[in-house]
């Protein structure tokens, strides 16, 4: 039960980390474009993607989360890796995921941050993160 309560808060998690670092790096390409781009312009953008991405982007790191945590615990119980250091893995791994099997099967590249190494690994790392929030909350006994 712990880990269903924790599952949502993670994907939650992912979800707005991703959506951010994505948006981030595209006002920065802006910036590096010699664009004006405000501090409340990035916080905008945030937003609107955050709000806009609800019916896209969250299904996908729903669904890549509910396969990678799983089997997070099947490889921490029969292996004995470490807890946390596992589920940031997979979250990381998942996330990239997504963007490499969009890309190789529906021949498209869904963010345009991906497109760098730097974005794609920042996907990861917001998987990453996620993981091990996920880690964590699935711990705390209520």
């Amino acid at each position: 039960m712990r880990a269903i309560a924790a599952y949502f808060p993670a994907t939650l998690m992912a979800y707005l980390l991703a959506s951010a670092f994505s948006t981030v790096m595209i006002m920065a390409g802006l910036m590096n474009m010699a664009m004006p781009v405000s501090a409340t312009d990035v916080l905008a953008a945030v937003w609107f993607d955050w709000l806009g991405l609800l019916g896209s982007y969250l299904p996908l790191v729903a669904i890549a989360l509910l396969v990678a945590l799983p089997v997070a615990g099947q490889l921490h119980r029969r292996l004995g890796l470490p807890r946390r250091f596992i589920y940031a893995l997979a979250g990381f791994v998942a996330l990239i995921a997504i963007h490499l099997i969009l890309e190789a099967t529906l021949g498209l590249i869904g963010f345009a941050a991906v497109r760098s190494v730097f974005g794609l690994l920042m996907q990861g790392v917001a998987g990453g993160v996620a993981g091990w929030f996920f880690a964590h909350l699935s711990q705390i006994k209520v």
